[in-house]
């Protein structure tokens, strides 16, 4: 099939899914006409082979596979780069246009900014910034330095005019402070402070943050503080450098588990994203993930290091709940969302967040309600 074909029949389904922006149409103009995909996919991609590692999948030897890759389903990204056996740079699914838009938005971007993009990967986002701030307004700061010189080429090549440096993103490029907005491309924990010493007072910073969400915060007039509110739901790579730790299955191993563990149906709410979000701040070092399957609901959790947990909810509502590891994760989580509804059962879009020198936290409902914790 043409890449021209997988084009067209992704777009169909991003239109029946309804996952294109309405209120940003030059992005759905940028992605189709100016920035399609395949000019900014690398010749190697990287997939999983379903048991146990990533394994590459080469353009020159399989055309038709590299396409699937790059082409794939709306929530699928292709995987540009491995590190030590995990991904660590990828080509958004395209479903993240829609966060991508959303994203643009909350910058508030508008034609004539000057712009500084952390994470500049394959380049097709900062095409995207250089699409609508004009000609020489983009500066993006990528940590690997064989990915910024292809994505300068690929930048290059597409006509559009980006200062992309090699260096460290979380440093941001101080040479062309200060600039109207900052936007990341990879989510971080701890907002670092030279990304907002770098954003003129009143400008605007959008950044990934805890990997499920993004904030969008405003430097204050005396350029000492910035502070916004979650604008929604997307998953990025986390910034290089930080220890991702051990996966599910390496810490649940293939003995049995340390005890059987009884729940209630509480755990239901953990399909809730809201309630993910706020156990997202409540309890950080919990990664859970859910999946519904035609048996009913498996929630699986872990801490990254040596604790984990499995509840399968049946169709007919009977719980069948394991442990492993030093800690009781269910518990943790299940305390985590008696704090969430005893607060009101905050939205997403209730949290906000507030950063100084001195740090940062995370509040819901008023950014002096003082920081969300149990």
């Amino acid at each position: 099939m043409h890449l021209d074909d997988r084009r067209r029949e992704l777009a169909e389904a991003m239109e029946t899914q309804g996952l294109w922006p309405t209120d940003s149409p030059w992005v759905r103009r940028a992605i189709l006409d100016t920035l399609p995909r395949h000019q900014f996919a690398p010749d190697r991609l990287w997939t999983w082979n379903g048991r146990d590692e990533y394994v590459p999948v080469d353009r020159g030897r399989d055309q038709d596979a590299w396409a699937d890759l790059v082409y794939a389903g709306p929530e699928d990204s292709a995987i540009i780069q491995i590190l030590d056996g995990l991904p660590s740079s990828s080509l958004s699914c395209v479903a993240v246009v829609a966060v991508v838009a959303d994203m643009l938005d909350s910058l508030i971007l508008e034609p004539g900014q000057r712009i500084l993009e952390v994470g500049t990967g394959t380049g097709w986002n900062a095409g995207l910034l250089a699409a609508r701030a004009g000609v020489g307004l983009v500066t993006s700061v990528e940590v690997d330095t064989d990915l910024a010189t292809a994505a300068g080429r690929r930048l290059t090549a597409a006509g559009l005019d980006v200062a992309v440096h090699a260096g460290d993103g979380n440093a941001g490029w101080p040479a062309g402070a200060p600039y109207d907005g900052v936007i990341a491309t990879y989510a971080v924990d701890e907002i670092p402070w030279t990304w907002i010493e770098q954003t003129r007072p009143g400008g605007r910073l959008v950044i990934p943050w805890g990997r499920l969400g993004h904030v969008a915060l405003t430097v204050a007039d005396d350029g000492r503080s910035a502070t916004g509110w979650v604008q929604g739901l997307g998953m990025f790579m986390p910034s290089r450098g930080i220890d991702q730790g051990r996966e599910h299955h390496a810490i649940r191993g293939h003995g049995p588990p340390d005890r059987t563990v009884h729940v209630d149906r509480g755990l239901h709410a953990l399909t809730d994203v809201n309630l993910l979000f706020a156990l997202r701040v409540s309890h950080p070092d919990i990664q859970i993930t859910t999946e519904e399957t035609a048996e009913g609901l498996t929630v699986r959790l872990h801490d990254g290091v040596s604790s984990w947990a499995t509840a399968v909810i049946d169709q007919d509502g009977t719980t069948a709940a394991y442990e492993g590891g030093p800690r009781q994760l269910l518990a943790e989580a299940d305390a985590g969302r008696r704090h969430w509804e005893e607060r009101g059962s905050p939205g997403l879009w209730d949290f906000g967040m507030t950063v100084t020198p001195e740090g940062q936290h995370v509040w819901s409902g008023a950014a002096d309600a003082g920081p969300y914790m149990p």
